[in-house]
């Protein structure tokens, strides 16, 4: 069996993200009522809106969710959305991917995390949406 480079990494990436994510610090019911009052706007955790969908993107590619129309900066993104990579995202996303879309940020360390612990949960256990 031949296999994929890239999706052995992205594989070993979840894992590494599901054992990680089970013991990083945020409050996940602080993070779903900071997701319903601010990121709702412009995403949902099963459809995509102005923003894609975000129910599974903790463990996801950047930039490949189906059928949502990224920036081209966004589109050639390759990196996996960790628990790192998310925190950096919502704390300027302009710094992580320069030329993305996303106008938003979360100023406060503690909201990132909880928001971050949130749509972790959501990954850790689908059924929570």
């Amino acid at each position: 069996m031949n296999a994929n480079p890239f999706r052995y990494m992205v594989m070993l990436t979840w894992a590494a993200w599901l054992c990680a994510a089970q013991a990083q610090p945020g409050s996940v019911t602080n993070g779903k009522a900071i997701f319903e009052s601010r990121c709702i706007a412009c995403h949902s955790l099963d459809a995509n809106r102005v923003g894609p969908a975000l129910g599974t993107v903790a463990g996801r590619v950047a930039g490949k969710a189906p059928d949502f129309a990224y920036s081209n900066a966004l589109g050639r993104a390759s990196h996996v959305w960790t628990r790192e990579k998310l925190l950096a995202w919502l704390t300027n996303p302009e710094d992580l991917v320069p030329g993305q879309a996303m106008g938003y940020r979360v100023d406060s360390d503690g909201d990132r995390q909880d928001v971050v612990s949130y749509l972790a949960s959501l990954s850790l256990n689908p059924g929570a949406k």
